[in-house]
C-alpha cells in the first residue's frame, strides 16, 4: 500500500532540516521510467493530446465568491466556449479531453453528456476546483471519489484519469489515485514526455501525461481587474509559443499536451489562433491527436516490461 507518513513539516525552518526530512519530501513522488514509446500508432512521428479544463463557474465558487459579474465568465465558457470548441474538433475529426469539476458536470450535464457521446474524454478535475494542498486527507480523498461517480452518472463512462485544479498536487493525491486505480495523472511536470509516477521510490503503474506552464492558455490570457494580473498577450504570440513547442515534440519524436481553458480560449480571436495551430499541426506528416487516455493506454501496453497495477 502507499505510504502516506510523510508530511511537509510543521516546525523548523528548511536549513535545519536532516537529510533523512527534506530526501522523503523530494522522494514522495517522482518521476520515474520514461513511459515514450518507440513510435506512435500506425508509425506517427508524434503524438497530439489536445485539452480543456472547463472550469466554468467553479473558480469564482471555490473562493466563495457569489459576483454575477465573475459567474458569468464561467457561464460564457459553457454557453459560448465549448460550443466553439466542439465545432472546432468536428471541423477536424479531433478527439480531445475535458477535464470537468464534477460541481461543473451537474451544472451542465448535457455538456457532457454530448461531449462523451462524440466520443471525447471526460476526466477528473476536482468537485469544485478546490485547492488539494489546503484539504485533510480524508476530504481530498471523498471529494476526489464523489467527483468521479459524478463524472461517470452524468456521462455514462467512468473516467480513467485526474487532472488536479490548478495542478494542486498534495502529498496525498497519488495514494488517492492508487486506490481508485486511475490509469494516468495529467499534473505534473518532469518530463515533456509521458513517464511512469513513483511514490516513495517505489513504481506505481499510474502513467504521467506532463504539463508545463508555458504550454497552457491561462498564463498569457488570464485577468484579474482587482489586481495587476493583466497579460492579455497577443494571440499572435501565444501561438508563436505553441508552435515553437509542438516544433520540439515533432523533432524528438514525443508528445505534445496543450492546455487550454474555454473562458480563455474560447473568444473569437484566440479561437481563430486555436485554429491556425491546428491547420499548421496538421500540415506535417505523421501526426497522430488522441484523448489523454488514449495516449496513456498505449504508453502502458507498449512498456516493456508491463506496468505494475496502480
Amino acid at each position: 500500500m502507499p505510504n502516506d507518513s510523510v508530511e511537509i513539516p510543521a516546525a523548523g525552518l528548511p536549513w535545519q532540516w536532516p537529510e533523512a526530512q527534506w530526501r522523503a519530501i523530494v522522494n514522495k513522488v517522482r518521476a520515474g521510467r520514461s513511459l515514450l514509446p518507440d513510435s506512435w500508432p500506425g508509425g506517427a512521428r508524434v503524438a497530439v493530446a489536445l485539452s480543456f479544463d472547463s472550469d466554468h463557474e467553479s473558480t469564482t465558487l471555490r473562493m466563495g465568491e457569489s459576483s454575477p459579474g465573475k459567474l458569468s465568465q464561467g457561464e460564457y465558457s459553457s454557453r459560448v466556449g465549448v460550443r466553439r470548441i466542439v465545432r472546432l474538433l468536428d471541423k477536424y475529426d479531433i478527439r480531445a479531453t475535458f477535464f470537468v469539476p464534477a460541481v461543473c458536470a451537474m451544472l451542465h450535464p448535457e455538456e457532457q453528456r454530448h461531449l462523451a457521446g462524440a466520443g471525447h474524454e471526460i476526466g477528473i478535475h476536482g468537485w469544485i476546483h478546490e485547492r488539494n494542498s489546503e484539504l485533510p486527507p480524508a476530504d481530498e480523498r471523498e471529494l476526489q471519489m464523489r467527483a468521479a461517480d459524478v463524472l461517470e452518472k452524468i456521462s455514462g463512462v467512468r473516467p480513467v484519469g485526474i487532472r488536479t485544479p490548478s495542478w494542486d498536487f498534495s502529498q496525498h493525491t497519488l495514494a488517492i489515485s492508487r486506490e481508485m486505480g486511475l490509469l494516468y495523472d495529467s499534473s505534473l511536470m518532469g518530463d515533456d514526455d509521458p513517464y511512469e509516477i513513483l511514490e516513495d521510490g517505489v513504481a506505481t503503474g499510474i502513467v504521467e501525461l506532463p504539463v508545463e506552464w508555458i504550454k497552457d492558455d491561462a498564463v498569457y490570457f488570464n485577468m484579474d481587474r482587482l489586481s495587476g494580473l493583466r497579460p492579455h498577450t497577443a494571440p499572435s504570440a501565444v501561438l508563436e509559443i505553441f508552435k515553437a513547442e509542438f516544433d520540439g515534440a515533432y523533432r524528438e519524436s514525443g508528445l505534445f499536451v496543450l492546455t487550454m481553458h474555454p473562458h480563455f480560449i474560447g473568444h473569437r480571436s484566440r479561437m481563430a489562433m486555436l485554429d491556425e495551430l491546428v491547420r499548421y499541426i496538421r500540415s506535417h506528416t505523421g501526426v497522430w491527436f488522441a484523448t489523454h487516455a488514449q495516449v496513456a493506454q498505449y504508453c502502458k501496453d507498449k512498456a516493456s516490461p508491463a506496468l505494475v497495477a496502480p
